[in-house]
Formats: structure tokens, C-alpha cells, sequence
């Protein structure tokens, strides 16, 4: 909230209290105890009132999450800010992936189930719907469950929440392959090129994106005689190197003139 407090100061807004968050259980509305053991001058507290503002921190934490549905809020969402520190996630999807766990929650979605993994699908389900580009085997190494358990959990949300995911756009995951090995500039155009003609001849149809990006990005290589071998590629877009071969193959008989 915005609050100006004087007519002159009407320009010149401060924020009363922090922004609120949906990755906190309490989405920030809460107040807190200062952690820090000073009294109102800055002077430090006695060891009477130190241990006394102790106590008072103590209840004051428990008092936040004496409800089920807190405690699941707060294991989830230090799930959620530790897979976003893992996968570099961004704090628009990380906001997005909260109101979809949200959202479960609210239809009993999460009773019965583990909550790692929905959090897991949630934030996959959240990279899907903003372009982000991180697969299920990135959510799956990160978060550590098995690829299937997460993969159950995100149709179950796509189904219940009646979420509408965008395609995945195999041309958005050149640019963070070619990043993570060097690959350079005129490659990279020209792998978006053969995508963008995979497309056009509905070569793409029904494939891995990541996949067939990886595959571009290769041949792309082999066109421009730069040095990148099927496993670094494959490493860089966390893909097997069968994958690439039979994404390659199918790039290389299916559109003419590359």
C-alpha cells in the first residue's frame, strides 16, 4: 500500500509496510517481531528483556502458522524459493507457480499427495505458461522426485485448475542452449532458421521442444564447421544424445534445401 502523508507530500509516496507476496503463507500481511536485540535508541537489551523478546518471538512464530493450511503454505513455498534459487527462476513465475499452488489447495488437490511434488508441478506449470524455458527434466533434477510423479501431478492441475498451457516454442530454447556451450551468433540464426522452417513443414508437430532445438542447434554447428559435439549439446539442453540423432535425422530428410 501507498500512502502519502501531508499534501506536500503527495509526490513524494513511501510504502507503508513490505510488498505482499503469494510465496508467503501469509502473503506478507503479517507483522514481525525485529530481529534485532536493540531497544528503540539502538542501545542493546539487557539479558532480562533479550530473553523476554525471545519468548515473545517464539509464540509470535508459532501464532503464524497454528493452522494445517499455514504449515502447508510455509513447507511449500520454502520448497518454491529453493527450487527457484536452483533453476534461476524469475520472481514473475515464482509468483505465478504460488497462485497455482494456491489454487490446488483450495480445490483439495494437495490431500493425499506429496507436497514437494505438486509445488514441483506447479512451478512447471508456471515456467509452461510463461515461456519460461526449463522442461521436466529441469524441475526434476532440481526438486529431486521422479520425472513421473511430477508429470502426474501437472496433468492432474492442467485438468482440475482447467489451465490453458501455451506450446512451448522449440526457437526459445536455442538461445539458452547456445548460451550455456558459446555457441556463436550466425549458428544460432541459423538454427532458428531450420526451426522456423520445421514449422512451416509441421516437422515439429508433437515433438520435444528442447529436443528439437538441440537438434537445430547441431546441425547448425555441422552447416558452420563449429566445433560442438552431440554431447555437449545434449548436456547443455539436458536431452539424451539418441534424442538429437533422431531429431537431426528427421530435420535433415524432411526439409529441403539446408
Amino acid at each position: 500500500e501507498w500512502r502519502s502523508f501531508t499534501q506536500d507530500e503527495h509526490g513524494d509516496r513511501a510504502r507503508a509496510g513490505a510488498p505482499t507476496s503469494l510465496t508467503m503463507h501469509d502473503m506478507g500481511l503479517a507483522t514481525i517481531i525485529n530481529p534485532a536485540n536493540k531497544d528503540a535508541s539502538g542501545r542493546p537489551l539487557t539479558s532480562t528483556m533479550k530473553s523476554t523478546i525471545e519468548r515473545l518471538r517464539t509464540w509470535d512464530s508459532r501464532s503464524q502458522v497454528h493452522e494445517p493450511v499455514d504449515r502447508n503454505f510455509r513447507q511449500a513455498f520454502s520448497e518454491l524459493n529453493r527450487l527457484k534459487d536452483k533453476l534461476s527462476i524469475s520472481d514473475a513465475v515464482i509468483e505465478k507457480a504460488a497462485y497455482i499452488y494456491r489454487k490446488a489447495l483450495d480445490k483439495g488437490l494437495v490431500r493425499g499427495r506429496s507436497i514437494s511434488a505438486l509445488m514441483a508441478s506447479a512451478l512447471y506449470a508456471a515456467c509452461r505458461d510463461t515461456s519460461t524455458p526449463r522442461n521436466l527434466k529441469d524441475v526434476e533434477q532440481a526438486a529431486n522426485i521422479k520425472r513421473k510423479d511430477i508429470a502426474r501431478c501437472y496433468r492432474l492441475l492442467v485438468k482440475e485448475l482447467d489451465l490453458k498451457m501455451p506450446v512451448t516454442d522449440s526457437v526459445q530454447c536455442v538461445a539458452r542452449i547456445a548460451s550455456k556451450i558459446g555457441i556463436q551468433e550466425k549458428t544460432k540464426r541459423f538454427a532458428t532458421k531450420v526451426l522456423k522452417r520445421a514449422q512451416e513443414n509441421e516437422v515439429s508437430a508433437g515433438k520435444d521442444p528442447m529436443g528439437l532445438a538441440a537438434a537445430a542447434l547441431y546441425l547448425a554447428c555441422v552447416k558452420n564447421g563449429e566445433d560442438k559435439t552431440q554431447r555437449d549439446i545434449a548436456e547443455a539442453a539436458n536431452v539424451t544424445e539418441v534424442t538429437i540423432r533422431n531429431r537431426y535425422k528427421g530435420l535433415k530428410d524432411n526439409i529441403p534445401t539446408i
